[in-house]
């Protein structure tokens, strides 16, 4: 129970990060290029620092760690092939912009914004390694499935994609550096180091600018609300039911839980905006459940028994 008031108030302290962002946007401090700017920053340098850190954290690493790596994998794999079947059911019935937003944020959650720093202040760098791993099948879903809800796609270009991503290289580049008998000079593992730990902060402020522009009109529409109870409550309870009874390894299965509950991710809407979706309903999911998620984060933890 002592760690559930403690992951609360850290919900607290991101809250306040996310407010400054909040703040920051409007005060125009930062403005759209600029957004977009703290928003590339953070893929192609910070997020794969972050990673590339954790591997190299001198971490003890538990009995059957890769074993546990594919686990991760073929979990993630299940939870996307549920994810995809299960939101052409849930959302059949909704208009075709509308759907298409809603399905693309059950498959595509924010895990590098906010999963990763969060994986990271709860369970270390073991945490942060196998959200990378966990990952993986996400980016491609992202890049194929998740693409062609808002326009087609070739099976090449998502390929291209997802070898490009700065954070699937991170992982691989991590790898390397952790099984390999070399190690970095130390200034480079120090830059790489100091600059992982920008993570949290920059991450969280840069989603409060990007929720500053979120129409607060229908917030909490009934289908708004739908999809953040399904998004935040239901779907990483499943996966909790289904995955608690095997005997498997309790950080593995905490962080596929976790990561399973995050919020929409942000570039729901900005491919929604872009192919032609409700951009403006796609915000409102963003921020609904960001916002929602400071509470249901802490409560997933306390259900995890962390």
């Amino acid at each position: 129970m002592d760690f559930f008031w403690e992951m609360l108030s850290l919900q607290e302290t991101l809250f306040l990060l996310i407010l400054l962002g909040v703040l920051v946007k409007k005060l125009k401090i930062i403005r759209e290029n600029g957004r977009k700017t703290l928003s590339d920053l953070l893929i192609y340098a910070i997020l794969p620092c972050n990673i590339v850190a954790s591997f190299m954290g001198g971490i003890t690493l538990p009995d059957g760690f890769v074993h546990n790596c594919i686990l991760a994998v073929c979990i993630s794999i299940g939870i996307q092939v549920l994810s995809i079947y299960g939101s052409k059911l849930l959302f059949r019935r909704y208009p075709a912009n509308q759907k298409s937003v809603l399905s693309y944020g059950m498959i595509c959650s924010n895990s590098s914004f906010v999963g990763l720093p969060i994986a990271h202040l709860m369970f270390g760098d073991l945490g942060v390694i196998y959200t990378s791993v966990f990952q993986i099948p996400l980016r491609f879903t992202m890049w194929t499935a998740g693409l062609s809800l808002f326009t087609d796609v070739s099976k090449k270009d998502a390929f291209r994609k997802l070898v490009r991503h700065p954070c699937i290289i991170a992982v691989f580049v991590g790898l390397i550096l952790m099984v390999a008998p070399i190690s970095l000079p130390n200034f480079l593992e120090e830059a790489i180091d100091i600059t992982s730990g920008c993570t949290v902060p920059l991450s969280m402020i840069v989603i409060g600018t990007i929720l500053a522009d979120a129409p607060i009109r229908s917030l909490f529409s009934k289908s708004v609300l739908w999809y953040t109870c399904l998004r935040l409550v239901f779907f990483p309870v499943l996966i909790w039911l289904v995955l608690k009874p095997f005997p498997l390894d309790s950080t593995l299965v905490n962080v596929c839980i976790l990561i399973t509950g995050m919020p929409a991710g942000s570039t729901t809407s900005i491919l929604a905006d872009k192919y032609g979706g409700d951009a403006i309903f796609a915000s409102q999911i963003i921020f609904a459940s960001t916002l929602c998620s400071i509470l249901t984060i802490p409560l997933l933890t306390f259900l995890m028994g962390v």
